[in-house]
């Protein structure tokens, strides 16, 4: 517990997200086991799950963390903003952990990251075998909630930075059939795959709806970089998205738009 106080704290005071604290134990909670341990690829991925406060989940989110963090320090974060977990009546919220990999941003040191990339750059080169490792992890977790019996148009994945961009990498060329994507901070490289995808294959359905969402002074993921992201996916046929600019949003998440996000899924995956 104390070094989920210590990372949070340096989310708070010095917004140093990406300097991530490495746990190595096992919590019960009220809610599950929570595993903290790191994964590597092509291990199964470690999750945590929130449960729906009613009886029975009829959707899901899938909410991926950053660079860096894990699913459950994402959670924790979240709860720390809202005062209490970010929790629907009938749908239930996953956050997996990425595996642990060498990053190159960070001089290649071990961090639990979806991929690697060349630098946090709009105009760097996409690692393919990485970031398609990602995708197929979260398409093998989509693949059990649908064995559980959530249907694939009630599954709805989201992020926060990377985690974003991994969320739209899988939404736009993976599993057209989702109910939504949601893009916290993030944004895809000028040239990404996903623009490939979707000239290359286009879906015979409206493609899953987009709600994106960054501040103006994000110092790490620039603000241009994501509005030219949401610019390109419209253009290549993205038409049902939104986009949200937050003026006082650093590199951060914060309580107003937590909420925008919570009316937005609950608009798109209604109770039945």
């Amino acid at each position: 517990l104390k070094c989920h106080f210590l990372d949070i704290a340096k989310r708070l005071f010095f917004k140093l997200y990406f300097n991530h604290v490495l746990i190595y134990t096992i919590i019960r909670s009220k809610y599950q086991f929570i595993i903290l341990k790191m994964s590597i690829p092509n291990k199964k991925l470690f999750l945590r799950v929130i449960p729906q406060t009613a009886s029975q989940a009829t959707a899901s989110f899938i909410f991926l963390h950053g660079s860096g963090d894990t699913g459950n320090g994402l959670r924790d974060w979240v709860r720390f903003i809202l005062g209490q977990d970010l929790t629907f009546p009938h749908i239930k919220i996953i956050y997996p952990t990425a595996p642990e990999r060498p990053y190159t941003p960070h001089g290649g040191n071990i961090s639990t990251v979806w991929f690697d990339r060349p630098a946090i750059s709009f105009n760097a080169v996409e690692d393919t075998e990485s970031t398609d490792s990602a995708c197929l992890a979260i398409k093998d977790l989509i693949s059990q909630e649908v064995a559980c019996g959530i249907p694939i148009n009630r599954i709805m994945i989201g992020g926060f930075s990377m985690g974003g961009c991994l969320a739209m990498h899988v939404a736009y060329r993976f599993q057209l059939r989702l109910a939504g994507c949601v893009c916290l901070s993030g944004f895809l490289n000028q040239e990404s795959m996903v623009y490939d995808a979707l000239t290359a294959h286009p879906p015979t359905e409206a493609y899953p709806p987009l709600l994106m969402c960054h501040g103006e002074p994000d110092p790490l993921v620039k603000y241009n970089w994501a509005k030219s992201t949401f610019a390109s996916l419209q253009t290549h046929g993205i038409l049902d998205s939104k986009f949200d600019t937050y003026q006082t949003i650093y590199h951060e998440i914060n309580d107003r738009e937590l909420q925008v996000v919570k009316q937005w899924i609950t608009k798109r995956i209604p109770q039945i």
